[in-house]
């Protein structure tokens, strides 16, 4: 029962970084059944600045929910969004929507992280290995890889830093924890990594940064797949992804496999 008892295990034996790291997903990880319409698989790493996210990430997203609803707690959900949904149906009004997206697009501008995201197309992937891994597995080692190269370049790698992932269920977050363990006990290309843990939120804790997260996953995996297709939303967060001295993104911020 990792999960839920791995606290006592793995004690805190460094002072804690900077940054905080947000997960989340977009798509399902599964391999047997593949949506024709959306056959990827992405996994978003939002990285925050700790001072950033309380005095600027979080005030802005509780000033949306305010305006828009009045209360705060409403959670920011992408597909439900899209769908107008449940909390989401007063976006059925096109003045409303279009309000809501205005509003939506400049948060995400204003707000300060920095993004890395894997995008594992399922198809390619069945198509070229015989017994390929899970979808979700290979996406988190390329991710923690390249947050490890983000904090050594910012020098916190000999501070702890966290990675909070929504919960999906017990046995769910007990093997994404095990897997986790392996990758940061050198089961990657960087090495041992003793900085990072890893923390599962229940979604009603109404976290800001889970929702940031959320949202940013699914216009880059909608970008990947039709790269020519208009797509407001990944103009804005495009420019978030971490990108080499020169500037480039693929390989840096955002990793496509196969």
């Amino acid at each position: 029962m990792l999960a839920s008892g791995h606290a006592s295990r793995y004690r805190r034996t460094m002072a804690f970084s900077d940054y905080v790291v947000f997960v989340d997903e977009s798509g399902d990880h599964g391999l047997k059944t593949i949506n024709p319409e959306y056959p990827v698989f992405v996994l978003a790493f939002c990285i925050c600045r700790k001072d950033a996210y309380v005095q600027q990430i979080v005030p802005l997203i509780h000033q949306l929910k305010f305006d828009f609803w009045g209360h705060d707690a409403v959670v920011l959900h992408s597909h439900e969004i899209r769908k107008s949904k449940g909390d989401f149906a007063q976006l059925l009004v096109p003045e409303t929507r279009a309000a809501f997206q205005e509003r939506m697009t400049a948060v995400m501008q204003e707000a300060e992280f920095t993004l890395i995201a894997a995008v594992i197309n399922k198809e390619q992937l069945v198509r070229r290995y015989a017994q390929p891994n899970d979808p979700y597995e290979i996406a988190l080692a390329f991710c923690i890889e390249r947050l490890q190269m983000f904090l050594q370049e910012r020098g916190q790698t000999d501070r702890q830093t966290h990675l909070l992932v929504e919960c999906r269920g017990r046995a769910e977050d007990d093997k994404l924890e095990l897997e986790f363990r392996r990758i940061c006990d050198g089961a990657n290309r960087v090495g041992a990594l003793p900085n990072l843990d890893i923390r599962f939120v229940d979604k009603k804790h109404n976290s800001p940064g889970l929702q940031l997260a959320d949202l940013v996953a699914y216009p880059v995996g909608r970008h990947v797949l039709k790269p020519d297709q208009p797509n407001r939303a990944y103009e804005v967060v495009e420019r978030k992804f971490r990108q080499s001295p020169a500037g480039r993104i693929p390989g840096y911020g955002l990793k496509l496999f196969p």
